[in-house]
């Protein structure tokens, strides 16, 4: 009975709680990921994920992508089956050979195909956190519903999943907060899936540019109207990527900011923070 009503309390807590109540995973490196060859010259071509881009990726306003996942999978050669074939081709893969920007590239790149592999092989959904295929059923958390758990593919002999990519490889390696303007979870509230893949050439301005488009953008910060922010809850979950002390945060929103947040955020006092927001409707071109 005893072991029933503890059940039964978790249950409640996960359905009744807040979304926002919850952190979102921490940076926990899996040090096996760290090899690499900083002398390597092996490029990974890209070109299969970038053919998808063009193909399904539309820009309705600056700083906004959406994905047409119903055409992806009317059009399964060029669409799902590409995107699965791109997938297929980088798990192969041998990551430790690379170098450094290879390897970010090549993650960065791989989850977001994967995540939008994840979304076409379950459409129509309305939101990525409908896709609740994440294991343990009452484990709790933001992400505890939804796929970031499930493990979807093996690289060099070890199983991963979305959060694996993110939390124990890309974000404790890397330690740069433009990581999460590069990852994409298929969501509005999200920063925009790039329309062009990352490449290991490119990737100091790509990473720029990702995050001059978020940050310039009302979803990532706005004003309340009444001298406060409403800002992107990425901004909550992963504070301690952009800095813990408000000073930290807005110096790196300056960094990246337009004339008008730019003056918008010097004219202020005090960085003053009254909602943070994020909507997980599916980024689609036809919602």
């Amino acid at each position: 009975m005893r072991v029933f009503l503890s059940v039964l309390m978790l249950v409640l807590i996960s359905a009744f709680a807040p979304v926002g109540a919850y952190a979102a995973p921490k940076a926990d490196l899996w040090p096996d990921w760290q090899a690499h060859d900083p002398d390597s010259m092996q490029k990974i071509d890209h070109s299969g994920w970038q053919a998808v881009l063009d193909r399904f990726v539309a820009q309705p306003e600056p700083g906004v992508t959406t994905f047409d996942y119903k055409a992806a999978l009317d059009d399964r050669a060029n669409g799902i089956e590409a995107v699965a074939g791109y997938v297929g081709k980088m798990v192969t893969v041998p990551v430790s050979d690379l170098n450094r920007n290879q390897q970010l590239a090549y993650w960065i790149n791989l989850y977001n195909a994967l995540t939008v592999k994840v979304v076409l092989d379950h459409y129509p959904v309305a939101s990525i956190r409908d896709i609740d295929i994440s294991p343990g059923l009452f484990s709790l958390g933001l992400f505890s519903s939804g796929p970031w758990d499930k493990k979807l593919i093996t690289v060099e002999g070890r199983t991963l999943s979305l959060n694996d990519i993110e939390h124990r490889i890309l974000r404790p390696i890397w330690i740069d907060p433009r990581i999460h303007y590069a990852v994409n979870c298929a969501s509005v509230g999200c920063p925009a899936l790039a329309p062009e893949a990352y490449d290991a050439d490119l990737l100091d301005d790509q990473l720029d540019q990702a995050a001059r488009d978020f940050i310039n953008h009302p979803r990532a910060i706005h004003s309340d109207g009444d001298g406060g922010f409403v800002i992107s809850s990425l901004y909550d979950w992963y504070r301690e990527d952009f800095g813990e002390r408000d000073a930290q945060l807005v110096a790196h929103l300056l960094t990246y900011a337009g004339p008008e947040l730019t003056r918008q955020l010097d004219s202020i006092g005090r960085f003053d923070v009254s909602d943070d927001v994020y909507d997980w409707s599916l980024n689609d071109d036809r919602p």
